[in-house]
């Protein structure tokens, strides 16, 4: 693909061209860089992103556990380490003072189901 080339069908585009416009109010027209709150958002990124992991094999923990795949010593197990990471989580959120790791992902909506 060359640079600048645009793939896709005409109608895809349409529909994206037609959308476009409802985006613009939510989008900030300057990207605010503070080299003060780098650290901070970096560590905001990296514990959301656990955290929407930890959810997922959370879930899918449940569900192995509701379909009878594991013994009783790996239920504990899994239990146990779902706990303490969800205890690392909330003392990493304080220290670092950051009330949620919801992000908002503009027009997609937000990253975890809260």
């Amino acid at each position: 693909m060359r640079y600048a080339e645009v793939r896709g069908r005409h109608e895809d585009l349409a529909v994206f061209a037609a959308a476009a416009p409802a985006f613009r109010p939510r989008l900030p027209r300057r990207v605010a860089l503070d080299p003060d709150k780098v650290e901070r958002g970096l560590v905001e990124l990296v514990l959301s992103l656990i955290e929407l992991l930890r959810q997922l094999v959370e879930r899918q923990a449940l569900r192995r556990v509701e379909g009878g795949s594991l013994s009783a010593a790996q239920v504990e197990r899994v239990g146990t380490t779902l706990m303490r990471l969800e205890q690392k989580m909330d003392e990493l959120k304080r220290h670092f003072e950051i009330d949620s790791l919801n992000i908002d992902l503009g027009p997609l909506g937000n990253l975890l189901d809260e």
